[in-house]
């Protein structure tokens, strides 16, 4: 298996990597350690945050209800579920312009877009707090949807694909560390209950909700649209980065060929891989978005109650926390992706088995850290393999952009399946149709691997009889000097 990229050289990426050829070893390294660190300072923690807030404000509202929204609002499982799929709406709707737009201009772009987006997010956030009636709380949710463009897009325009899976599973993982968070912190918040009026279970959309806002105005002053405009960077850093991005395919060489068109729209409609996957993120984001909204309930179904079931319902997300970022980094080191991801729905399929297959309250919860891993972890690599390969940019825009379309939707159906459709405590045909989508992971991954490396193997016969000179230009990820990660 070949580790690198082969690209086909434009005449901007030539004269980028030809410069740095001309520097000292020692420089390079120097370069190559300062570079990366200053970007994981400066973006990362950034968009990580970005990331855990906007999860957190999405999923706190299973905190709400065990604090005792529902009750107060007289909401029945069949509103619960509605108030759930009502965030749905818009942020699929807005997921393929939004991410269009994060590159359209320096008055659209990501340094303007995305703390508009966190502030608007965190102001509809707090008002949940403020509401007295069910349709309050509809119309919040609403809104809360379709604020959050793709952040994945955004770190790609900063990394190389080899470096890109760290730093996409550090801001999933914020995900896992929201759930345990939003335990704890829906534990110490709801003792305020009765303050200036207000249930415990209202301030915790108040309270986290500010911190939200607050943060999304101070973005502001920190984020850049791109390694060409970071103030952190000195002018040979950003030539480094630049010629680096370049030189793995991560940007075009010719800025035009990352210029909006529907061409390359239809390519990526037309790639297989980005459909093979297409299901599995589909089942994915039903099991992610189950356990993120119906864990707690899972817990307090289990035997513990108040904050006690708060406090238990931390430690599985914080256990997929730590094994997110092992994993990460392997998968990064090895470029092991599909393998990652089969390992994880493997762990899917073992969780749900187990919760189906057990009555016994310690194995029920046991298999929590099981399948919160399972799906929390195995989401960072398969949005990496989407992204790493799919090229030039509006390609990797419209593939990213249908990851996420389809991990939504698999979010509505997983408003529905635990509590609507399938009753506590038990939840069997929901658990049944986890068990089959699991098997359905395991499968499509499979074939994923298979296909690439398949197509891996055809461009290495093709790269023996011609050179880059030779291909029409603008294949992208379809040129026989592009290898697809596995």
């Amino acid at each position: 298996m070949e580790d690198t990229l082969h690209i086909s050289p434009s005449s901007d990426t030539t004269k980028d990597v030809d410069h740095f050829e001309e520097i000292s070893d020692a420089e390079e390294v120097l370069l190559e350690r300062t570079v990366w660190r200053k970007l994981d300072r400066w973006v990362l923690p950034i968009c990580t945050i970005f990331y855990l807030l906007s999860f957190l404000d999405r999923s706190n509202i299973a905190n709400a209800r065990v604090a005792g929204m529902q009750t107060s609002l007289k909401m029945s499982n069949y509103q619960y579920s509605i108030a759930l799929t009502m965030t749905y709406i818009p942020y699929i709707a807005a997921e393929f312009p939004s991410n269009l737009l994060l590159k359209a201009s320096i008055y659209v772009g990501p340094r303007w877009m995305l703390p508009t987006m966190v502030t608007i997010w965190g102001l509809v956030a707090t008002m949940q707090g403020v509401v007295k009636t069910y349709s309050g709380l509809l119309a919040c949710r609403f809104f809360l949807g379709g604020l959050f463009p793709g952040l994945v897009l955004y770190l790609s325009f900063f990394y190389p694909r080899e470096r890109l899976q760290i730093r996409i599973a550090t801001f999933f993982a914020s995900a896992s560390l929201s759930g345990a968070f939003s335990g704890l912190l829906a534990a110490a918040i709801t003792n305020i209950n009765g303050k200036s009026g207000r249930p415990g279970w209202a301030w915790i959309f108040i309270i986290e909700g500010i911190f939200t806002f607050l943060f999304g105005l101070t973005s502001f002053l920190i984020l850049p649209n791109s390694p060409r405009n970071a103030r952190f960077f000195s002018t040979k850093e950003r030539d480094y980065v630049m010629a680096k991005l370049k030189a793995d395919g991560a940007v075009a060489g010719d800025d035009k060929s990352d210029d909006f068109s529907w061409i390359e729209v239809i390519r990526c409609l037309q790639s297989v891989h980005v459909w093979l996957l297409a299901p599995v993120l589909f089942f994915i984001g039903t099991t992610l978005y189950s356990l993120a909204y119906f864990e707690p309930t899972i817990v307090a179904g289990l035997g513990y109650t108040g904050t006690k079931a708060q406090l238990m319902s931390a430690p599985p997300f914080a256990f997929a926390f730590v094994v997110s970022m092992i994993t990460a980094v392997i998968s990064d080191r090895y470029k092991c992706r599909g393998y990652m991801l089969i390992f994880f729905s493997v762990c899917n399929l073992i969780g749900f088995i187990m919760f189906y297959a057990s009555n016994s309250h310690h194995v029920r919860y046991g298999s929590l850290f099981l399948t919160i891993s399972g799906s929390y972890c195995g989401a960072p690599p398969v949005i990496t393999w989407v992204a790493n390969n799919s090229a030039p940019h509006v390609r990797r825009a419209t593939s990213v952009a249908i990851a996420f379309i389809m991990t939504n939707v698999g979010g509505i159906l997983a408003t529905w399946l635990l509590g609507s459709l399938s009753p506590a405590p038990n939840y069997t045909k929901a658990t049944i149709t986890f068990i089959i989508m699991s098997v359905g992971m395991v499968v499509l991954s499979t074939a994923t691997l298979m296909y690439l490396s398949r197509q891996n193997r055809l461009k290495a016969r093709r790269r023996q009889y011609g050179t880059p000179e030779d291909e029409p230009k603008g294949l992208g990820d379809k040129s026989a000097w592009f290898v697809y990660n596995l």
